[in-house]
């Protein structure tokens, strides 16, 4: 109908209804580097994923953040993020290793999401009380979570990918297999190849979270290292960004 049209395509792997568009459409706003090989390159526009300004707006809120959630300030917290509805293999691998992060001295901030309340409830009553582990269904204050956190574990969606660009702590990705083209792993892979992440495969995390874990946490160089890669992978003001393609169409 020649009305102007534009798509955004928020992983590093298209879903194959934006591949069937590219063709048709003016205009594809991306958040991945290489989607030439999907797209024309002339209608691609680097613009990154748009999130909520509050979830990335840590800065200066660690000690707050650490009060939220009842975490001690001297210990360094590691939060286990498997997304809303929870990860079984993430959640399984905690309860694995979780004395092992203990007894080196760090405390767990931990959503195990709502498919498994059941699983946490019985977990929590084999926890002493006043243990360094904080279980949590649905972490809403995720801005806060982010500031007390000093390491990030979690699933590796589009969106949460997008978040922990801008928030710069060292992160390990766990793709989830169970997703359309197994799209988290190649998000995940965007980052590990230039050394912005660590990728721990969902079929070994529940014998091998506390090695791959030990990799970084007693490693400096390595946690400075994965800081300042994370940090230039954020794409700043991506909705602006996208609003300002579209307006762009429309007057053209």
């Amino acid at each position: 109908m020649g009305v102007p049209t534009l798509i955004q395509e928020q992983n590093s792997f298209p879903g194959i209804t934006n591949r069937i568009l590219a063709n048709s459409v003016n205009r594809i706003c991306v958040a991945y580097e290489g989607l030439d090989r999907w797209f024309p390159k002339e209608k691609i526009v680097m613009t990154g994923n748009p999130i909520r300004t509050e979830v990335i707006e840590i800065e200066g809120k660690r000690e707050v953040g650490i009060k939220h959630f009842g975490l001690n300030p001297n210990k360094k917290t590691i939060l286990f993020v498997g997304g809303s509805l929870g990860a079984l293999s993430i959640n399984e691998a905690v309860k694995k290793h979780y004395q092992e992060m203990l007894s080196a001295g760090y405390q767990i901030l931990w959503q195990h999401g709502k498919a498994y309340i059941e699983s946490a409830d019985k977990l929590s009553k084999q926890i002493t009380p006043g243990e360094a582990i904080k279980l949590h269904v649905f972490i809403k204050q995720m801005d806060l979570a982010y500031a007390a956190a000093d390491f990030i574990v979690s699933r590796a969606g589009a969106m949460a990918v997008s978040e922990l660009c801008h928030i710069d702590k060292p992160t390990f990705l766990v793709p989830s297999p169970n997703v359309a083209e197994d799209h988290q792993t190649k998000n995940a892979m965007a980052l590990v190849s230039r050394g912005a992440a660590r990728l721990i495969k969902d079929v070994d995390i529940r014998e091998n979270l506390w090695t791959e874990l030990e990799t970084v946490l007693y490693d400096r160089d390595a946690q400075t290292s994965l800081k300042n890669a994370i940090a230039l992978m954020a794409q700043k003001d991506s909705d602006e960004r996208i609003a300002n393609e579209i307006i762009g169409l429309s007057q053209s």
